[in-house]
């Protein structure tokens, strides 16, 4: 996952400025003027600054259509974090920026004004040279977006100015990265399987025969993801760890029965869920499944099956796991149900 460092300018007086938290620089790719934000998309010498957050395990890809765990209730991963950067990288960035908006003719006189008092803060004002005389007893920390989660309006809660931290000292500001915050990127990355579960008939049922319904322990193991920051003297890391729990199955109409009549099936003690079907079992009742009541015609059934995933994590000084909000993930079968034919003679 590239993400990149979006200091965003809120344009005003100085006063305005101090008062509204702000992180980035001008420019046009998000439509210029709109709202009055302007955001970077770094692009300068050294290219975009991207995060320093490294990833290993079961990881999913970083594109817009890689499909995420969704977490069970309101809570998300964060969508923005900060990250440190050295005082001499700060400064440069901050430089060229000032010198991309104050030297582009197309940037409005507001634009240019903010910036410039933006710049003043970290060069001549509350700090001096961007600190670079005490490079070496510690970072700043700015703000970083997770790009494939733009268009979420937790992706722009990250509005306070970067800030100084002193080598040793836990970072104050809010969604800093620490150990916790890696494990709770580290589960917006998790790569969990499809879940595709083995049907008893397959593919094709009948109206009123009960379905079997199973997921083998092989398929669906504990999986984990290592997130982790080794940048300017910060070392930290924690590990996600995904166990599933249980199958819901949702028959994709309203004329069926589950089996439980809830239709969750839960973990076996095996780490299995549901029983495969075998022969000898016609007339029992399968303890995960599904029966319809109609037919199909001709449209397939579009049956769901979600499993829940028990999220935990571990990491730097946090070496007893701890629980994150339960995930979901699932996905859509095609179930044919017919008619039982019958012939009287």
């Amino acid at each position: 996952m590239k993400a990149q460092a979006k200091w965003l300018l809120v344009c005003g007086t100085a006063t305005a400025l101090a008062l509204s938290p702000a992180t980035a620089f001008a420019d046009r790719r998000h439509g210029g003027t709109s709202q009055g934000n302007y955001e970077s998309t770094g692009k300068q010498s050294g290219g975009a600054l991207e995060s320093r957050i490294t990833y290993s395990g079961s990881t999913r890809g970083s594109g817009t259509t890689a499909k995420a765990v969704t977490p069970v209730g309101n809570w998300t991963p964060p969508a923005c974090w900060y990250e440190p950067i050295s005082a001499e990288e700060f400064a440069k960035r901050t430089e060229t920026g000032y010198d991309d908006v104050v030297n582009d003719p197309a940037q409005p006189n507001y634009a240019k004004t903010a910036t410039a008092q933006y710049r003043d803060i970290y060069k001549d004002g509350e700090y001096k040279n961007y600190n670079i005389d005490k490079k070496d007893e510690g970072n700043w920390w700015v703000a970083v977006q997770d790009d494939s989660r733009l268009d979420e309006p937790g992706a722009w809660d990250c509005s306070d100015l970067p800030f100084w931290v002193e080598n040793g000292d836990t970072p104050q500001g809010k969604n800093a990265v620490t150990p916790q915050i890696l494990a709770e990127l580290a589960y917006n990355r998790i790569q969990l399987p499809t879940t595709d579960v083995t049907l008893a008939p397959a593919g094709t049922t009948k109206v009123n025969l009960p379905t079997w319904a199973w997921l083998d322990k092989a398929d669906f193991k504990e999986v984990s993801v290592t997130a982790a920051l080794n940048v300017n003297g910060v070392n930290i890391q924690a590990t996600t760890t995904a166990k599933p729990v249980s199958l819901r199955l949702e028959p994709g109409t309203p004329d069926a029965a589950t089996y439980p009549a809830s239709g969750t099936c839960a973990m076996n003690n095996d780490d299995s869920i549901g029983e495969p079907y075998a022969k000898g079992k016609a007339d029992r009742t399968p303890p995960c499944g599904l029966r319809y009541l109609r037919s199909s015609g001709n449209s397939p059934f579009k049956l769901q099956a979600t499993v829940t995933w028990e999220i935990r994590w571990t990491g730097t000084g946090n070496p007893k796991p701890t629980q994150l909000p339960e995930g979901t993930f699932g996905n859509a079968q095609d179930v044919t149900v017919q008619e039982i034919q019958s012939v009287n003679r």
